[in-house]
């Protein structure tokens, strides 16, 4: 499929999309356009109409097979339904196919997720950013799994996040920006080895440029003092967590 990049369309007032012009103006310098995907994954979704509430006009909407009946739910249409449909029932299939939604069909016996399809098919088609919804809960081999998607090798150009009861969780592996409110809980987890020169701005316990060690538990519980915070590693990956101490 060849890749497409989307930006909204000012002149649809249903909130549609446009493929822009591949043709700069002269003199000027390529104009890039930023394109976020969301990712129904067939997981546990605590808040449903939570996870509506993040949906922007111009998302790309992507159901991960059984992640369609989240989107049933929600009466939401997606673009595309991507898995071998082991866990989507016909009667779903055919209500979306009847409303013209695009079905690409893998066999049952593949070597990726739906959630895997779900993200190369996002990169493919343009995406910068993924949110995913649905994605934990049930098994715990294929929850963990859907975490350590993001530092897959054919995946890292995409920034992605994961939403899950009222818990952002983000990939880092170089800099990246998280938004909250002040007095949230802020964990950072090394995966997959040590982190080093992890350096932050924006909490109540900074790190420079040190090393967060694969199993230890400094990284837990730190603490959100602004709106957003600035989280740099220099080597290795962190998962990080924020969310409400209250609720967690």
């Amino acid at each position: 499929m060849q890749p497409t990049t989307r930006r909204p369309d000012p002149g649809n007032a249903g909130g549609g999309n446009e493929i822009p012009s591949q043709t700069p103006t002269s003199g000027c310098p390529p104009e890039v356009f930023f394109m976020r995907a969301v990712v129904f994954v067939n997981g546990k979704m605590d808040d449903p109409q939570g996870a509506k509430a993040l949906l922007k006009p111009d998302d790309l909407i992507i159901a991960a097979d059984g992640g369609a009946v989240h989107c049933r739910t929600l009466n939401i249409s997606p673009d595309v339904v991507i898995g071998d449909m082991d866990s989507l029932p016909e009667g779903d299939q055919h209500f979306f196919a009847d409303q013209g939604v695009i079905f690409i069909r893998h066999d049952r016996r593949k070597d990726e997720t739906d959630l895997e399809l779900a993200l190369l098919h996002a990169r493919d088609e343009g995406a910068n950013e993924v949110l995913v919804l649905g994605a934990l809960g049930g098994r715990w081999d294929q929850s963990f799994a859907n975490l350590l998607l993001p530092i897959y090798h054919r995946l890292t150009d995409l920034e992605v996040s994961y939403w899950h009861a009222d818990t952002w969780i983000y990939v880092i592996n170089t800099s990246r920006t998280i938004r909250g409110a002040a007095g949230q809980t802020v964990s950072l987890i090394p995966i997959g080895g040590d982190a080093r020169g992890v350096s932050t701005s924006g909490l109540g316990w900074p790190l420079d440029d040190e090393t967060l060690f694969i199993g230890g538990s400094r990284g837990v519980s730190n603490l959100l003092i602004d709106e957003k915070a600035e989280i740099h590693v220099q080597q290795g990956t962190l998962l990080c967590f924020v969310f409400d101490p209250q609720d967690k």
